[in-house]
């Protein structure tokens, strides 16, 4: 397949610049394959069945971009943005920076007086391997001193306004420090609508995706074969597989929350449909032909023109599902992307 497959004409003005409150009340399309209902993420208990399962993740966003001057070995000075991606080892990180071109290794980035990094590599496809001068335990309240909420791009801030997003943009459930996006589709939950969930016996359980910058690339080859993943790191307990693995055996359903969710649980499970326990990295790139076996529903929000997020959900219910269901919910104005309305997907 090629990536011109997956294009759609989406006005720049779907694209949300502000999250709704309270969160539940976000736009909600329940998408089946041969019906489409406009609902409310309040609706949600009474949309799903008595004995559903759903999985959220639990990662939690760290403030991930943060701006500075980098300083070369002739001493000239350039101002630099750094986004954090994914942890790499002790106090060292792979990260994308803008400008980029003109970082060299043995460059230092600095972001305060007593807080810098040093370049250490620099890859394939724009990223950096740098080594921030604090320790893992002073890491996190530099970032949360100096960074700011890693917004994505479509989303538009001037330097410095992002701090103000900082708890919209997490769930709240969020347990786990890693994450350098949010998983979206749980921005919409709150404790109220989980105590509803629970007394129409809709249970949930916690996987963990440390969800990287990647997300946010484009996919710039014309084959989408040849798109090459970011990995990100995943974690599921013991626990949780046989919570989840018993909610199969017993014919329950499994409801992917986002596209994250959904990541980490396909990775963890077998052909036979088994999820093992799973504490690695994953590059899982989910496009049609794909055949999944431990998701039943998703929600998830709405995603951009030939982005790997558009083409995992068009594995998930059909190219051509998906396309007439993105038409209709930009021509009744749904709200796209991270701050944007959401869609339940169910299969059958």
């Amino acid at each position: 397949m090629n990536t011109k497959d997956f294009t759609f004409d989406l006005p720049p003005e779907r694209i949300a610049q502000q999250a709704i409150e309270p969160r539940d009340h976000a736009r909600l399309l329940h998408t089946k394959p041969n019906a489409t209902a406009d609902h409310h993420i309040y609706d949600l208990p009474d949309l799903l069945q008595s004995g559903d399962l759903l999985v959220m993740n639990d990662t939690r966003v760290i403030p991930a971009r943060l701006y500075g001057t980098r300083t070369n070995s002739r001493g000239a000075e350039a101002k630099i943005e750094i986004m954090l991606h994914k942890k790499h080892g002790v106090s060292q990180w792979l990260c994308f920076a803008k400008p980029g071109k003109k970082l060299q290794i043995g460059d230092t980035v600095f972001f305060a007086d007593h807080f810098s990094a040093h370049i250490l590599e620099k890859h394939e496809g724009g990223e950096i391997l740098i080594q921030f001068n604090a320790a893992d335990d002073e890491l996190l309240p530099l970032l949360q001193q100096y960074g700011e909420p890693p917004l994505p791009p479509y989303i538009k801030r001037a330097t410095g306004e992002a701090k103000a997003d900082s708890a919209r943009y997490q769930t709240v459930y969020a347990a786990k420090d890693g994450a350098v996006a949010a998983p979206t589709a749980g921005l919409h939950f709150t404790p109220e609508l989980l105590a509803k969930l629970k007394a129409k016996n809709i249970a949930h359980a916690t996987v963990t995706l440390h969800v990287g910058a990647g997300t946010f690339l484009p996919v710039k080859v014309d084959a989408v074969k040849d798109h090459k993943m970011h990995a990100e790191y995943g974690e599921i307990n013991a626990a949780t597989a046989a919570t989840i693995n018993k909610a199969k055996a017993e014919g329950r359903r499994i409801v992917s929350i986002g596209t994250t969710s959904l990541r980490v649980l396909e990775s963890a499970t077998d052909e036979s449909g088994i999820v093992h326990p799973f504490a690695r990295d994953t590059a899982i790139f989910i496009t049609p032909g794909y055949t999944f076996r431990a998701v039943d529903v998703l929600l998830t929000n709405f995603h951009l023109p030939e982005s790997t997020l558009f083409m995992l959900v068009s594995a998930f219910m059909g190219l051509d599902r998906m396309r007439a269901a993105y038409k209709y919910a930009i021509e009744n104005h749904y709200r796209f992307y991270s701050f944007g309305d959401a869609t339940l997907l169910e299969k059958q």
